[in-house]
């Protein structure tokens, strides 16, 4: 095992490296100058032409990869362009919050999505099978940005259930230590116990639009293929064999369908995992959760280089980790697996 991990370690190096190299050709292919973002559209030919110079964009393409690529080997992700403040401290100043959604919706994708695939497994070809399959399609169907609008119009402007954006409510002045905001509302040294469980609940109620938006799509494939997944081992001689000896079906369930239906699950959820981390793009600017999607979002307008390809690369990091996760999950999930 422990040389499949060092292989696979081994083996991200050059994917990373190619990565590098394609998103630095494509990022200064978009049109469109750092200089005059910063400085302005009235700023004087002057003026631009030094701030270029100062930034180091005069130089041949090549030679800034080389010194990016330097940067990179020594732990040095750059400086943005906007405010000179280094790309990896904002960065993890910043990822706790998407950290914090992508939890959120993954819980709300698996808790509903692999009851709701056993549920159609279990009546396959019947009407709770086909509606469970049109929920699914519509929730892939739908963009997360008309979704989470909606969502926001009936819950936040019809009903006044729940809050429209933002992590927490600005009066409650909420002391951010680790920037996760429910692990803060119970670190706030200034409050009663009460007003910690206030500020709790508080931080909850504005998690839940955000994180049904972001993990509807995961759900309606979280669905699927369990219900695929389920049907496939339920046809199984072996499980034909444990009704046969009598076995209830709860036991066959839990014993014999679902340990061997988690394979696939396990795979899509480590993949939406990834995904979602790195896709949270859209849902943090329609609620205007201040995460690392909203920063891309921003700096992309910006044309501030070091912040989009730095913030890219370190989520291709985390992308090929939460797969190598994956892959060791697999021995414990099936013992017959064992990786030499």
């Amino acid at each position: 095992m422990t040389k499949y991990i060092v292989r696979r370690l081994l083996g991200a190096i050059p994917v990373l490296f190619g990565l590098s190299i394609v998103l630095f050709a494509f990022i200064h292919l978009i049109p469109g100058d750092p200089a005059t973002a910063i400085l302005g559209q009235h700023a004087t030919a002057q003026r631009i032409a030094e701030m270029r110079e100062y930034l180091g964009l005069d130089d041949p393409l090549p030679v800034q990869y080389v010194d990016y690529l330097a940067g990179l080997l020594q732990g040095d992700f750059g400086r943005s362009f906007i405010n000179n403040q280094p790309v990896l401290g904002e960065f993890l100043r910043r990822f706790p919050a998407t950290v914090e959604l992508t939890i959120a919706a993954m819980i709300f994708a698996v808790g509903v999505g692999i009851p709701l695939g056993r549920f159609a497994a279990r009546y396959a070809q019947r009407w709770p099978d086909g509606a469970v399959t049109v929920l699914s399609l519509l929730g892939i169907s739908i963009p997360v940005f008309v979704l989470g609008l909606t969502l926001q119009y009936i819950f936040a402007v019809q009903l006044k259930v729940l809050p429209a954006s933002s992590r927490i409510d600005a009066r409650l002045q909420l002391d951010l230590q680790t920037n996760f905001v429910l692990i803060d509302a119970w670190l706030h040294g200034g409050w009663t116990f009460d007003e910690k469980v206030d500020a709790f609940v508080d931080g909850v109620r504005h998690l839940v639009l955000p994180a049904i938006a972001l993990g509807s799509i995961p759900l309606a494939i979280i669905t699927r293929i369990t219900r695929a997944s389920v049907i496939e081992v339920a046809n199984e001689d072996y499980v034909r064999t444990a009704r046969a000896k009598g076995l209830t079906e709860r036991r066959i369930d839990g014993r014999h369908i679902m340990r061997n239906a988690w394979l696939p699950v396990v795979t899509v959820i480590g993949l939406q995992v990834g995904g979602l981390l790195a896709g949270a793009v859209i849902t943090e600017t329609v609620f205007a959760w201040n995460g690392v999607g909203r920063w891309i979002v921003d700096a992309i307008g910006n044309r501030d280089y070091f912040v989009v390809q730095s913030t890219i690369l370190i989520f291709a990091l985390i992308f090929l980790m939460v797969n190598l996760i994956v892959d060791i999950a697999y021995a414990f999930l099936n013992p017959r697996i064992r990786y030499a």
